[in-house]
């Protein structure tokens, strides 16, 4: 039964299609810039409700290869996307041997997606304390208590770290930025914006960066290119 189960499984997987029956990207249709193009997506998947349209996948790279994981972006300006996490964090280990990485924002409902390489760099201390004292008060102790990607006995060790944290920060104390939380921005330097059309003719465009450190906002600094499906 458990192996005609997985056939099973497996069948339906083989059979899953979606034909993206929805209007293309065309040239003219695009931006001038790549921050212009982020933006008018973006609006649309949240008129669109889609859930958590700022979720996006982080790759990076590391002593144990490439690891992919969802993370939130909580800004996106002329420098670039900006998310948050704990600085001992298996994805903070790898930025610190290769500072490179790669993101990707899907917004499956609407058969788009929106993918981004380039440079990582740290916040500075005082944008991640800024962030980090607008955050509800149990994802600020919840960065205090748990030693994230480490290996814990049980949920239970979890809850008591937890416990001790809140009769160390009283409810009508403020929470401060943990040691080990901050920032980091993602400086791109190639943005693709992927629209999804029938028969896998997918349209991708393209903005490549033409020098270092391009402004998302400027566009002489970026070129833009159709690439194949």
């Amino acid at each position: 039964m458990v192996a005609s189960d997985e056939a099973n499984a497996s069948a339906e997987i083989t059979r899953a299609r979606v034909n993206y029956a929805v209007p293309g990207l065309a040239e003219e249709d695009v931006a001038e810039t790549p921050l212009s193009q982020f933006s008018k997506w973006l609006t649309e998947a949240q008129m669109a409700n889609v859930p958590e349209p700022n979720a996006m996948s982080l790759a990076t790279s590391g002593p144990e290869g490439p690891q992919v994981r969802v993370v939130l972006a909580k800004d996106i300006d002329e420098y670039g996307v900006t998310f948050f996490t704990n600085l001992d964090s298996v994805k903070a280990q790898d930025l610190a041997q290769d500072s490179r990485a790669a993101a990707v924002f899907a917004w499956l409902a609407q058969h788009r997606q929106v993918r981004l390489r380039g440079s990582v760099v740290p916040l500075d201390r005082d944008v991640a304390a800024e962030y980090f004292a607008t955050r509800a008060r149990g994802a600020q102790i919840g960065a205090w208590a748990s030693p994230q990607s480490e290996v814990i006995s049980s949920r239970a060790e979890l809850v008591e770290r937890i416990r001790q944290i809140e009769e160390r920060f009283p409810e009508d104390a403020p929470v401060p930025l943990p040691d080990r939380w901050g920032g980091y921005r993602i400086k791109p330097v190639a943005i693709e914006f992927w629209q999804g059309q029938p028969s896998r003719l997918h349209d991708r465009i393209r903005f490549q960066s033409r020098q270092a450190d391009a402004r998302l906002d400027d566009a002489s600094a970026w070129k833009s290119e159709r690439l194949a499906p």
